[in-house]
């Protein structure tokens, strides 16, 4: 038995070779028809014992910090609690668990696997060809009337469920947190719950809440798989949303109760740091945690063939960690995808500059961030739901607002976050200084799951807002998004103009709230057709996403126009489309506008909230008249 040593804390290796050491994996429970191998990392001075079915077992010190234990016989089926000093949990690396996540299982996983998961084929595509649709299991089918699993991991095994997502065009599916979550009660299905998941319990678990039957360890890996696999099928990346900031609280986590306080960061006066605004942020940057979270990904990656990870306030992880889980991943898969929240809610105990911030990104290589900065320009600021963004500002008169600014701001979003030597970087709201090193290092969106959605904004924000003028300002926005150099990203159920009747932070409103109203796909049809063309225009063009932050540089020139309206020229055949020169005019007026272009005769495929490559009609000369509040695509 060897010992191996991460920064000065023995991590473990079992190797008997010297050329073989193994470096501790977080294995808590190895399972074989013969016997059931237990380790955990605790306190050295700390009494372990695991309780295995109806034994206990005294677990033995085989490193400073590792702890260990066997159960002989088959133990498949049976459950399991750790108990360090008196403090019971299933460990933090739970595989399997019983209802609520009380307990681990013993379990062989092989047998969760559906009817041909070993030929399961990842989604795996490059950064800039990926279009992301976020969404809520429950959400996403609950109200769905052909729904045979409302609510649950299968309902996106359904034919109906594929054929919207295929239709829509969307390339990944980023679903919210999906492992196992502390406040729904899955032993009350049958009552009214809900919850977005952003209160982690076990996190390498899939969510008994969202299988057909919680009572049943092997249920839910089984249905997560089947998930997975159809939507693999259909050409759809399954990103899965990860949230090792936080745990739902201290003192009943799993992490506190196998080593107290070494998961947690503390603020100078030993109080627990609050970055993530829920009482308490973990210390990715102790090896054991950062240990945690690589292999934590690595496990959702091959168990379950997962294709991308959403950080959840990214910014409350130190640089390090998050590039050693993006050396890691490329071990596996470089076309895994890794986004995240560039920022905290709230002061970490870190200082910034070592934190996986926006201003950060350009020291995480290949790890991208939302951009606040279109996202608030668009459609205003988080802070105020009723203040105004670009979108609507030029309808009201008197608004103090600078509009200037918030079309700078617009811009930069577009060449996707990187350095353009037309943009007055001193303009930009939020960053001063362009962050994203290449364009796809900048997740472009108007809104997601906490915040309101794009319909209740424009709502809240312009007062007495007709339903034609809220929805070409809807469309005008995605259009802003989907033409950018960015990664984008849409919010589930906005292709039908989704509604949250104006509430901000829905993460525990009723389905009445949050529920899709799959009704409003035929009331309609002009959106979904709009946003189904224009992320069909997106991926059949490569001009829309080079990828490349130079090639942007050289060939997206922005047009001179009014601060009401943005026109950007994507020429020379840029990224080797097909389309020699593209133009594309978004305009926020209430009114027509007059746009200088270059001389020539162009080809319309987006005008007056209608989109069609094959053409709508053709322009020519060196002007072009563009409709209020809409977007003009014209090619030569």
């Amino acid at each position: 038995m060897k010992k191996l040593f991460i920064s000065g804390m023995i991590a473990l290796t079992l190797s008997a070779c010297d050329s073989g050491q193994e470096v501790f994996h977080f294995d808590e429970m190895t399972y074989s028809p013969s016997e059931t191998v237990f380790k955990l990392f605790a306190p050295a001075d700390a009494q372990c014992f695991v309780v295995v079915g109806s034994d206990t077992l005294q677990m033995e010190q085989m490193a400073d910090t590792i702890w260990i234990a066997t159960a002989q016989g088959d133990r498949k089926g049976q459950t399991y609690q750790f108990l360090v000093n008196g403090l019971v949990s299933p460990g933090v690396f739970a595989k399997a668990v019983s209802v609520n996540g009380e307990k681990g299982v013993v379990i062989d996983l092989r047998e969760s696997d559906p009817e041909g998961w070993e030929s399961d084929q990842p989604v795996r595509k490059q950064p800039q060809d990926i279009v992301v649709y976020e969404m809520h299991h429950r959400d996403f089918s609950v109200n769905q009337p052909l729904a045979q699993h409302p609510g649950k991991f299968l309902a996106l095994t359904e034919p109906w469920a594929i054929n919207h997502l295929k239709e829509l065009g969307i390339t990944a599916v980023h679903i919210l947190p999906s492992y196992d979550y502390g406040s729904v009660d899955e032993t009350r299905l049958n009552e009214p719950q809900y919850n977005w998941g952003y209160d982690p319990v076990n996190y390498n678990v899939p969510e008994g809440g969202y299988s057909t039957d919680p009572y049943d360890p092997l249920c839910r890996i089984r249905e997560f798989k089947q998930m997975v696999q159809k939507l693999h099928e259909a050409g759809i990346a399954v990103i899965l949303d990860v949230v090792y900031n936080h745990t739902y609280d201290i003192e009943h986590s799993n992490f506190q109760r196998t080593y107290p306080d070494y998961y947690y960061r503390k603020t100078e006066d030993g109080k627990y740091s609050n970055g993530s605004g829920c009482g308490n942020e973990t210390a990715s940057e102790k090896p054991m945690m950062r240990l945690f979270m690589i292999e934590s990904v690595k496990y959702w990656i091959n168990e379950y063939h997962i294709d991308g990870f959403r950080f959840d306030l990214m910014g409350c992880h130190d640089i390090e960690t998050m590039n050693q889980i993006r050396k890691a991943v490329d071990e596996i898969d470089p076309n895994i995808f890794i986004y995240g929240e560039g920022w905290s809610a709230g002061a970490c105990a870190l200082p910034n500059e070592q934190l996986g911030m926006k201003a950060n990104i350009s020291k995480m290589p290949r790890i991208a961030a939302f951009s606040d900065e279109i996202r608030d320009a668009l459609r205003g600021p988080f802070s105020d739901d009723t203040k105004m963004g670009w979108l609507g500002l030029s309808s009201t008169s008197g608004c103090e607002t600078d509009l200037g600014a918030l079309k700078e701001s617009l811009m930069y979003g577009i060449v996707g976050g990187i350095k353009h030597p037309q943009i007055d970087q001193s303009l930009v709201n939020y960053a001063k200084e362009a962050w994203a090193s290449e364009p796809t290092q900048m997740m472009a969106y108007v809104s997601c799951h906490d915040d309101m959605c794009l319909v209740d904004r424009l709502k809240a924000s312009i007062p007495g807002i007709s339903e034609e003028e809220l929805i070409r300002l809807d469309l005008l926005a995605q259009t802003a998004v989907f033409t950018s150099q960015g990664v984008p990203f849409m919010l589930s159920g906005e292709e039908m103009l989704r509604t949250k009747q104006g509430v901000h932070n829905s993460f525990e409103s009723p389905d009445s709230i949050n529920r899709l109203d799959w009704q409003n796909k035929e009331r309609y049809p002009q959106v979904f057709n709009y946003y189904k063309n224009l992320i069909s225009l997106r991926k059949n063009h490569p001009a829309f996403r080079w990828g490349e932050a130079e090639q942007v540089r050289q060939h997206l020139e922005f047009l001179p126009t009014s601060d009401a309206t943005v026109a950007f020229l994507l020429k020379e055949h840029a990224a080797d489309d097909d389309w020699a020169d593209i133009i594309v005019v978004l305009n926020a007026s209430d009114k027509p506008v007059v746009v200088d272009i270059p001389n020539g005769h162009y080809t319309v495929v987006c005008c007056d909230g209608q989109i069609d490559e094959q053409g709508l009609g053709e322009v020519s000369g060196n002007k072009v008249q563009v409709s209020k509040q809409s977007a003009l695509i014209i090619h030569n």
